[in-house]
């Protein structure tokens, strides 16, 4: 084949970008953020604009922000009912969270899960034959936002996209590298097989070292840091699917 057109949604890292780069394809990345290293494959701006820029035939992966839409986020979302320190907001009509994120108010919090939400589902229903994407567990606010009242069954397959996960470690070439750690990490497939796992380990002694990482201003940049193992596998197995294969018309 010849290439193929990969677009890297929301990635400043390049690791997802560089991976199928490296395997001969035109790959690039797009964030509203800059990249985090000199590049001229980085496009900086607005994902949803840059789809229309060419025809990204093949593949798009993407990781959306998961701050507002992730389970460990839920905290800030909404409190536990029947919790005294957690009145009914006149706002949600659920229970208040017991403190909210710094500088931010509650609508602020959920207006921050519904564009999140939303920009989840857009990339979802991008014109891109096969397309992944990649989130941590969701809480069911969020779910209800992208998939609706049906969230439950359509997100596992909603007849287009199909979810599965994976961990770091099963993509790590030995239990030194830093890929050798979890992170329960989502998958929603549309056009592509699951992954192959490319060791044999059983990971029953890799750590969270994402859940364990001291306060910082970058501290969310480094939780949601992708691995080049994964990103490896990606490019490989998905990639490797077309190489010296014809492009569909």
């Amino acid at each position: 084949m010849s290439e193929l057109k990969v677009l890297v949604a929301c990635e400043t890292s390049g690791i997802v970008r560089d991976a199928f780069y490296n395997n001969g394809h035109d790959a690039w990345s797009c964030d509203i953020l800059p990249s985090d290293t000199p590049t001229n494959r980085h496009l900086q701006g607005d994902v949803r604009e840059v789809l229309g820029w060419d025809d990204w035939d093949l593949l798009m992966v993407a990781h959306p922000p998961c701050t507002r839409l992730c389970n460990s986020g839920v905290r800030w979302i909404t409190g536990k009912t029947g919790d005294p320190r957690c009145p009914v907001s006149p706002i949600t009509g659920l229970p208040q969270p017991k403190k909210l994120p710094r500088g931010k108010t509650l609508d602020q919090v959920w207006n921050d899960l519904h564009e999140g939400a939303a920009l989840f589902r857009e990339l979802m229903d991008a014109d891109v034959p096969m397309i992944c994407m990649e989130n941590p567990a969701m809480h069911k606010y969020a779910k209800k936002l992208i998939w609706g009242d049906d969230y439950e069954s359509l997100c596992e397959d909603d007849g287009t996209f199909i979810r599965t996960s994976v961990q770091p470690w099963q993509f790590a070439e030995t239990k030194k590298s830093e890929d050798y750690q979890t992170k329960h990490t989502n998958l929603w497939l549309k056009g592509l097989p699951e992954l192959e796992r490319t060791n044999d380990f059983d990971g029953k002694d890799a750590v969270a070292k994402c859940h364990s990482l001291p306060p910082s201003a970058d501290r969310w940049k480094e939780r949601s840091k992708f691995h080049e193992g994964l990103a490896r596998a990606m490019a490989d197995q998905w990639g490797g699917l077309f190489i010296g294969q014809p492009k569909a018309a």
